[in-house]
């Protein structure tokens, strides 16, 4: 739209139009990410949902094989970014910021629940009409993306699960219980930013360093930017009265019609949220999958056993047919 102007022309005064919200959305987006540099390089996109803005990112051929990464808390895309690097190549590397996460909008008055990360990444997937679904989940990112492949299973052609838990019964490790607890979670959470210093201090073996810290750290400066991982807390459900009881069970109950999905399951296994016991869990539910642990690795597995990691999906996708169309390989070589 063109600048209106009003005056004389010794004089003019500029009368400029109101940036619309997605202009906001993208200027919110390169501020948060201005020092990241090559760390994260990947154009921003973003889908509106209840007239907020999604923010994801979407990598590699359109008509390419998908992988849809879904990351948890208190995390956001930038947990997967050496995957983006490694296979936007030959598939389409859709990652996705849960509303109130990462270069996501942080509306005051959005449902922060399971149910409702559940709908938007479903609205995401259908709007974008994903198919051949290789599905990578971490964290929150278990029930959210399972529980939207359990309701679309024909979109979906295998799974990646990492440190995650799909069932409401479970240990619930005491520094989740504290954060927990009525305005003492919001002071350490939201005020303090105890859980952005969790990332590293608790999350990794092998630590992280101070660019790659700072790169989880970006989209969370302040107060107004912590409502989500807050909430994420909060929705962890205790009991059946909690009102994420049921759909966190809803998706356990779904996970068998899964099952018959080729399956890896990459775990971390000094994990204190995620402990091996999650790991048996799966193994239960999802019996033929091909496990592979890494003794010294933590919670964010993908960062203490990146290379491991990315050589067992390189090997998971070959071996079970997740590969770029022949022409394209051809065109490639």
């Amino acid at each position: 739209m063109p600048i209106d102007r009003l005056g004389s022309e010794k004089d003019p005064v500029q009368v400029l139009r109101a940036s619309t919200p997605l202009e906001d959305a993208y200027t919110d987006a390169a501020s948060r990410t201005a020092g990241l540099g090559e760390l994260w390089p990947f154009a921003p996109h973003f889908f509106e949902v209840d007239g907020e803005f999604l923010h994801y990112i979407d990598e590699g051929p359109r008509d390419a094989p998908v992988l849809l990464c879904v990351h948890g808390n208190p995390t956001w895309g930038f947990m997967w970014r050496e995957v983006v690097r490694e296979f936007s190549d030959r598939f389409r590397v859709i990652v996705p910021d849960h509303m109130g996460m990462g270069l996501s909008g942080r509306p005051h008055d959005w449902d922060y629940c399971l149910a409702g990360h559940q709908a938007a990444l479903e609205s995401l997937v259908e709007s974008l009409d994903l198919r051949d679904v290789s599905l990578l989940v971490h964290d929150w990112g278990g029930p959210i993306g399972l529980g939207v492949a359990a309701k679309h299973p024909e979109r979906y052609a295998r799974f990646v699960i990492a440190n995650t838990g799909c069932w409401p019964e479970g240990p619930m490790p005491w520094g989740l219980r504290i954060g927990k607890l009525p305005l003492i979670g919001n002071l350490a959470i939201r005020t303090m930013g105890v859980m952005d210093g969790l990332v590293s201090a608790l999350c990794t073996t092998r630590g992280l360093t101070p660019d790659v810290a700072s790169g989880f750290r970006a989209p969370y400066g302040g107060y107004g930017d912590r409502a989500a991982m807050h909430a994420f807390v909060e929705d962890i459900p205790l009991s059946r009265r909690h009102r994420s009881h049921d759909t966190l069970a809803r998706v356990d109950a779904a996970l068998p019609a899964l099952a018959a999905r080729p399956t890896m399951l990459l775990w971390g296994m000094q994990d204190w949220v995620f402990t091996p016991a999650f790991l048996r869990g799966f193994r239960e539910r999802f019996p033929r999958a091909q496990v592979h642990t890494f003794e010294d690795a933590g919670h964010l597995v993908y960062e203490d056993a990146r290379g491991p990691c990315l050589d067992r999906l390189r090997h998971f996708f070959h071996t079970t047919g997740a590969v770029a169309s022949p022409e394209r390989e051809t065109a490639q070589a």
